[in-house]
């Protein structure tokens, strides 16, 4: 399984006060249980508004743990058509996923602002993989309103302030799944990467082995640049705070190429990232929800900015590197 999520690159700078910080409005989060008709929020793998659309293919595993969101202007959601697309209107936002793309207008979205928007994927694990990824997808957001509404009434916020608006929406977010009455997440999890667009400012904030990648045009080609780093056990830093508090670092002798996390006295649960929503077997052994943060200023140069599972970045790997994938957006 696969999913992916793409915002446009160049867009119109909203005006900005002698500080140079973005003049916002107030704005109220809504509920969760309102969260079905916010306008512009697609809060399934399977459809399509009047600025974007998302669709996730069924891999060969019995269940697709992926989901995403985009959180834009739209008033309308409707199954996507697997030929069609919306006429590429700059600023954009591209969403993608098994090699279709919808190029789409962005509007005002998250937050109530105007050419703000919220993405992200979420990539479960586990045999409740799925059912955290979900959960994830539908609060996370909500975690996030609320930790900025604990800094500034808006969203005119500097990047220090992103970070940590996003640190404390994380921690909310696995305290939630940590005290759920239903859902088990001892031994499962989800991944995490969201990506706000705030005029031409991308703040990112990034969990697990997902990943944010930029296209950019160099000349009269492309290039790809990775703004995200995937926390794995094999990243020297994440494996020496994992053995600190106790927890195991190897790789199986059938997949020597994969690293993963083991409890101290058993082989199990063999966890393939460093940092993830729930799991909380590991939490006492130096697996953590605490994201890396990211500040990308979008130029004329940037085309799209990819959000995508590891299914998706396995599958296209050699083309990412190469960035042939980029000239067919």
């Amino acid at each position: 399984m696969g999913n992916c999520v793409a915002s446009g690159g160049a867009t119109t700078v909203t005006a900005a006060g002698e500080d140079g910080r973005r003049r916002g409005r107030r704005w109220k989060a809504p509920r969760e249980e309102q969260l079905g008709s916010v306008p512009g929020r697609i809060f399934s793998n399977d459809g399509r508004s009047r600025t974007a659309a998302v669709f996730t293919q069924q891999g060969r595993k019995g269940v697709n743990q992926d989901a995403m969101l985009v959180w834009d202007v739209s008033h309308r959601i409707s199954r996507p058509s697997l030929t069609r697309s919306c006429p590429p209107v700059p600023p954009r936002m591209v969403v993608m996923d098994g090699g279709r793309v919808s190029d789409c207008r962005l509007g005002q979205g998250f937050g109530g602002e105007e050419d703000v928007v919220l993405c992200g994927v979420f990539d479960g694990h586990g045999p409740h993989g799925h059912l955290v990824a979900r959960r994830v997808r539908d609060a996370l957001p909500l975690k996030l309103m609320a930790a900025v509404r604990e800094s500034k009434p808006g969203l005119d916020m500097a990047a220090a302030a992103w970070r940590k608006a996003f640190a404390r929406a994380y921690k909310a977010m696995d305290k939630d799944l940590r005290s759920h009455a239903t859902l088990d997440c001892f031994c499962s999890g989800s991944t995490a990467v969201t990506v706000l667009k705030l005029g031409s400012d991308l703040y990112m904030a990034n969990i697990g082995d997902s990943r944010a990648v930029l296209g950019s045009r160099d000349g009269g080609g492309m290039v790809a640049v990775q703004l995200t780093v995937d926390l794995k056990p094999d990243v020297p830093s994440e494996a020496e705070r994992i053995k600190k508090c106790r927890g195991r670092v190897f790789a199986l002798q059938d997949e020597p190429e994969v690293p993963r996390v083991w409890l101290p006295f058993d082989d199990a649960p063999g966890l393939a990232m460093a940092r993830a929503f729930g799991d909380f077997c590991l939490k006492d052994y130096g697996v953590i929800s605490v994201p890396e943060f990211f500040h990308w200023s979008l130029t004329e140069k940037d085309q799209f900015v990819i959000l995508a599972s590891d299914g998706l970045l396995n599958l296209f790997r050699v083309q990412l590197e190469r960035a042939n994938w980029f000239s067919h957006l």
